[in-house]
């Protein structure tokens, strides 16, 4: 988690300004004995909420332990959930401003609409911190694929990626839920796309247990995703970094879990021909995310041959840079996750398209030869919430074309 001085101090100038701001109001709206008590109430919690924003800047992120991560999450969650609020008011109070530049009254209305809000865009934040987080939602999609083999026409893979079980402690509550959902769904193949941890692979080892229990009929397969590698952690030397990155590749191992790192499975139905390929990559980063994987070493084969290929891997940017739009790779399907959606998502909008215009769902190039899936994770990083953006397993269906 990083958090840039600079940026950081330019938001408690901010929201210094909408603190005064809101003082101002008071002073010239409450009279009466409250008057005082509310002109305080207001210079101290802004005075106090300040204070809380330095001292969570002041933590150290890198090398803190789990919990002091999950405390700042929270913290800057809970800042954030007070400060969006306030700034709508504001927006709406300095438009109820505006018929005064012509001598005329302030439109109180607007004021008391953009009091209301804010307390909705507040309950909507703490909604999407203690509900929406493990309603898990189930997407259905069919992907026809040119050359499927008739033995794998409505063959079922379920995907699933971007836990950060270190969100979560010790509690395997949410993580058990998942397990069941996709069981129950009874799927050919389950896929893993990557950032099962946060920042170190111990996060994992209370959950192993509970995701040794996740079933396909052809197996479990998962990739590494930019979280995995131990990379937001100083480490001592590169060798326990390495041993970190080794302990989380065991633990899948001992989960029953198949790890494509730069390899691929051969997936049979029917006659020993009737087969596709699943390949797996390392993460394919664009900056600032480092990059580990190579597709030429994970399918050492022909890339172009007739063989039908889905490939996983965790960052969309791969298949927006190399695999869309190239005849030289008969990659029908890509599975991607990583975005999380930036863990909002209103009316089917999400500001993640600012970062990514493959931030979640069903994509294909120009003569839709080469098509993506990005889902939009299960966990939490960065601040423990999920507005509107509920925990997603995808079910995908394969036709033949």
């Amino acid at each position: 988690m990083r958090l840039p001085l600079i940026p950081i101090l330019s938001l408690l100038l901010v929201n210094g300004l909408i603190d005064y701001y809101i003082y101002r109001a008071v002073s010239a709206r409450v009279k009466g004995v409250h008057a005082k008590a509310a002109r305080r109430a207001v210079a101290v919690s802004s005075f106090l909420l300040a204070a809380a924003l330095i001292l969570i800047i002041c933590m150290p992120k890198r090398n803190g332990g789990d919990d002091q991560l999950r405390c700042i999450m929270w913290g800057l969650f809970a800042y954030f959930s007070i400060y969006i609020p306030k700034a709508v008011y504001v927006v709406f109070d300095l438009v109820s401003r505006i018929p005064a530049l012509a001598k005329r009254k302030r439109a109180k209305w607007l004021g008391r609409t953009g009091a209301c809000v804010g307390c909705l865009c507040f309950g909507a934040l703490w909604w999407g911190a203690l509900v929406t987080v493990d309603r898990t939602e189930i997407v259905r999609a069919e992907v026809e694929i040119e050359g499927l083999p008739a033995a794998f026409d409505g063959y079922t893979i379920a995907q699933i990626s971007d836990f950060h079980v270190g969100t979560f402690g010790n509690d395997t509550s949410f993580v058990s839920k998942v397990v069941d959902d996709v069981n129950a769904l009874s799927p050919d193949a389950v896929v893993f796309t990557g950032d099962i941890v946060n920042r170190r692979s111990d996060e994992l080892a209370p959950f192993t247990g509970v995701l040794s229990r996740l079933k396909g009929r052809d197996g479990v397969y998962s990739i590494l995703g930019n979280h995995d590698y131990g990379d937001y952690l100083d480490w001592p030397d590169e060798a326990s970094k390495a041993a970190n990155l080794q302990y989380l590749k065991d633990m899948q191992g001992a989960m029953g879990w198949q790890m494509l790192n730069n390899a691929t499975a051969v997936l049979h139905r029917g006659s020993p021909t009737d087969s596709i390929m699943l390949v797996g990559v390392e993460n394919v980063g664009d900056p600032p995310f480092r990059t580990y994987g190579d597709l030429d070493a994970a399918y050492p084969g022909d890339l172009d041959d007739a063989n039908v290929k889905i490939l996983l891997s965790h960052n969309p940017a791969h298949w927006v840079d190399d695999i869309k739009d190239s005849p030289d790779k008969n990659i029908a399907l890509t599975l991607a996750g990583h975005t999380h959606a930036m863990q909002i998502k209103v009316a089917g909008l999400s500001p993640a398209v600012w970062r990514y215009k493959t931030w979640g769902g069903m994509y294909a190039d120009a003569d839709s030869t080469h098509k993506l899936y990005v889902n939009t994770g299960l966990g939490e990083v960065g601040f423990p919430a999920r507005i509107g953006a509920t925990p997603e397993i995808t079910l995908i269906t394969l036709r033949k074309k």
